[in-house]
């Protein structure tokens, strides 16, 4: 039993027991990401419809909205925290037991937002305890991610295959998302009016079955081969954390500016879209969660299928080429939603993620493979959840202030133009793993040019 928790032994697998683990490690990985991704969404969709109200009542609408996204801002400024924590543990005691951690800290806190009082009730200390809260979730997902994509990546036994492999913790983005709205759109539907006063509360309860269920699962995968290769040649990293700081400082930043055309696109067209849509054009909440409801069901297909597209023209050329659209369609995003009719604004909210899609299948092997083995999880996490930071957690807060001085959408476009450029430039520099070998550590001489199977791209 300590051979298979510690990852030991799985060298020794035969190829059939191997497509086993993995099917189990992807399987694992995605019920996980979807289960993480349920809360954080969960808080999202709450943040634009209940926050403000709840616990700023006595602030202007405009400005109770901006201090609910201040609130919401929080879990993104906790992720990189989370990455820098998971990410050492990731590296040093392994992938399974990281992502048990990262799994129980992010779905007790969210539990724990059911039980948090109103402004009401116990004044301003109800925000408080919300912003602790959610700094907590911020440090389980930030310790998630990493983990998730690892587990399925580094148990491909293909190099053909990885971006697809990669692409099903993305997975869990939609489907958490999906889960998120429905909950939310049942509980208002089944209330009877009384969303506000209580039934918001419901979904927050339901996270721990949830959670249950993902650990359950979690307790039953094996550690991954590259990790038990790097335990077996003692080539773990004392503090793999500042080692990928030192030693890969580029491609941490890169990773996180190449993130731009997609983190913050999202949380636009996923969480301020609540506040745009109800606020300022004036149709229903429940329109604007059947949109986002049939826009995650859509993701469902088109991350893997561009996962899979990026094995074969390329990580690289894939991301670029869905960063590109991701520049053009906020104009025609708020162009369809300035029309105010139902169908054009359920349209537009369906067609937003698809340039999403386009960046975020790749983007999980396009990041994670930019790291040698040993500090994989540390740079993978770090890289990624610094978007959190400058991109996601800001996003609607920009959006919000943007709309509030320009008065239109088209400024928030503007804006997501910008994200765009930036994650086309940091693309352009980042280098391309597509098909290589990665059991091999980057920074070690055997590993570069004289196999040609994990030659570091110039």
């Amino acid at each position: 039993m300590a051979a298979d928790l510690s990852g030991a032994g799985t060298a020794r697998l035969s190829e059939e027991e191997a497509q086993r683990q993995l099917r189990r490690a992807v399987v694992a990985s995605t019920i996980g990401t979807t289960i993480e991704w349920y809360d954080f969404f969960l808080y999202s969709i709450v943040t634009g419809l209940v926050f403000a109200k709840l616990y700023f009542p006595q602030s202007d609408p405009l400005v109770g909205t901006l201090q609910a996204f201040l609130i919401y801002a929080v879990g993104f400024v906790a992720r990189p925290v989370g990455a820098a924590i998971f990410g050492h543990y990731g590296d040093r005691v392994g992938r399974k037991a990281t992502l048990i951690v990262t799994l129980l800290l992010m779905g007790l806190a969210t539990f724990a937002v059911a039980f948090v009082p109103t402004y009401a009730t116990i004044g301003i200390w109800g925000a408080v305890l919300l912003t602790v809260l959610r700094f907590i979730q911020g440090v389980g997902v930030g310790g998630e991610w990493g983990g998730s994509v690892l587990m399925s990546m580094e148990w491909a036994r293909t190099n053909k295959h990885r971006g697809f492999v990669a692409s099903w913790p993305q997975f869990g983005v939609p489907a958490g998302l999906f889960l998120a709205n429905l909950a939310v759109l049942a509980t208002s539907e089944f209330s009877g009016g009384h969303f506000l006063a209580w039934a918001w509360r419901v979904p927050f309860f339901l996270s721990i079955v949830l959670v249950a269920i993902g650990l359950y699962i979690r307790l039953n995968i094996l550690e991954t081969p590259v990790f038990a290769k790097l335990l077996a040649e003692r080539k773990i990293e004392k503090t793999p954390m500042l080692e990928v700081i030192r030693r890969q400082p580029k491609d941490i930043l890169l990773s996180a500016f190449v993130r731009m055309a997609e983190q913050a696109p999202f949380y636009i067209f996923t969480a301020f879209v609540f506040t745009y849509g109800v606020t300022t054009l004036g149709v229903s909440r429940d329109l604007l969660l059947m949109a986002v409801l049939a826009a995650a069901v859509v993701e469902f297909f088109t991350i893997p299928f561009f996962g899979h597209m990026s094995d074969l023209i390329g990580r690289k050329r894939m991301y670029m080429i869905g960063a590109a659209c991701v520049g053009v369609v906020g104009f025609v995003y708020f162009t369809m939603m300035d029309t105010r009719h139902p169908v054009w604004i359920f349209a537009a909210i369906v067609l937003s993620l698809v340039p999403h899609a386009m960046v975020y299948g790749p983007q999980a092997a396009f990041i994670a493979e930019s790291f040698t083995g040993r500090m994989r999880y540390s740079g993978a996490s770090l890289g990624y959840q610094l978007a959190s930071v400058i991109a996601g957690g800001p996003a609607p807060l920009i959006a919000t202030a943007l709309y509030a001085y320009y008065r239109s959408g088209y400024a928030i476009a503007a804006y997501i133009l910008l994200c765009a450029v930036i994650s086309l430039f940091a693309a352009w520099r980042m280098g391309d793993y597509t098909n290589k070998d990665i059991s091999q550590e980057y920074d070690e001489a055997h590993a570069f040019g004289e196999s040609g199977h994990a030659s570091r791209p110039a």
